[in-house]
């Protein structure tokens, strides 16, 4: 079997393939995740995953499997990124609040020099919460390596997630079964 390479730095990510008994290993170079601002918004993390896939498919040799992703939040027809600080964290956290948001990935897999763009969006739909329990989980969790302030899979996903209609994995950062259907 190939080598398979994960290039992202997300422990999410990395937990999921564990999870998902794929042998791999982590290379992570530098990436300019800036956008051309005409790019329609589920091209986004597309743009982003491919920019990933090519940084690192430069260091790895040639004949091994590239994993790269990116997710976006999207809600008002806005990209929400990573929150600066905690202000900015409780900012985004109520701009969800109580609404539907879009969380899109998007994973380029490199394989035989191919590239293959792989896109899961999962809608996800907050309760109202007050500004003390958004406070409380940014101030315990510190979501601020996560698009959107927030993980699913952490305090606020239990408390403060209504519903969701799609992939729950997606919203973690990758949508799995999608992935390893190409790696097979």
């Amino acid at each position: 079997m190939k080598k398979i390479i994960l290039a992202s730095a997300s422990p999410r990510r990395k937990q999921l393939l564990e999870q998902a008994e794929i042998d791999f290993e982590v290379v992570v170079s530098e990436t300019d995740e800036s956008f051309p601002s005409d790019l329609p918004i589920p091209e986004v993390p597309m743009h982003i995953a491919l920019q990933k896939a090519k940084a690192v498919a430069n260091l790895v040799e040639a004949n091994t499997i590239i994993i790269a992703a990116d997710t976006i939040v999207v809600v008002d027809d806005e990209i929400i990124g990573k929150p600066k600080d905690e202000n900015d964290a409780i900012a985004i956290l109520q701009k969800l609040n109580g609404k539907t948001h879009r969380v899109i990935t998007s994973v380029c897999i490199v394989k035989d020099g191919k590239e293959i763009l792989i896109t899961d969006t999962t809608l996800v739909t907050f309760h109202q919460l007050s500004v003390e329990q958004l406070t409380h989980y940014v101030q315990h969790y510190k979501p601020y390596d996560k698009a959107g302030a927030y993980a699913i899979q952490e305090w606020i996903g239990v408390v403060g997630i209504k519903k969701i209609d799609g992939c729950f994995y997606n919203v973690m950062g990758l949508p799995v079964s999608k992935v390893l259907a190409h790696l097979s």
